[in-house]
């Protein structure tokens, strides 16, 4: 026989293609809030966005990274002049005050960051 038989290696590739189809929502860690429930359409983004997110606590996360509110406006200053179209998403869990989320998009906006989305879940079920 002079061909090379596939039927394992494409054996093997459906296995592991199942394994990180399952595996892949998993990985998704990061800080644990809460988001509202709207009825939205997606917002269509060519880079990775800068995620923002304000926990239950009242932190402030960039990308997993902690800071302290005032320090917010300085951080995202700092990343705006490396990168002028750089778009922000700000999570925050749903029981954080709404004057608190103000605040948050408030120290975003001084940082000179016009493009911002809010981050939200779909509504089980839909309309």
């Amino acid at each position: 026989m002079s061909q090379i038989n596939v039927t394992p290696l494409v054996d093997v590739m459906l296995v592991l293609l199942i394994i990180f189809m399952v595996t892949a929502p998993m990985m998704q860690a990061g800080i644990d809030v809460n988001l509202p429930k709207v009825d939205a359409s997606a917002v269509d983004a060519n880079e990775e966005p800068l995620v923002v997110t304000v926990d239950r606590n009242k932190r402030v996360y960039i990308n997993e990274k902690s800071f302290k509110p005032s320090e917010l406006s300085a951080k995202l200053s700092a990343i705006h002049r490396t990168n002028k179209d750089k778009m922000v998403l700000l999570r925050a869990d749903e029981t954080v005050p709404y004057g608190v989320v103000m605040e948050t998009m408030s120290e975003i906006r001084k940082a000179g960051i016009e493009k911002v989305g809010m981050v939200t879940e779909p509504v089980a079920g839909g309309r």
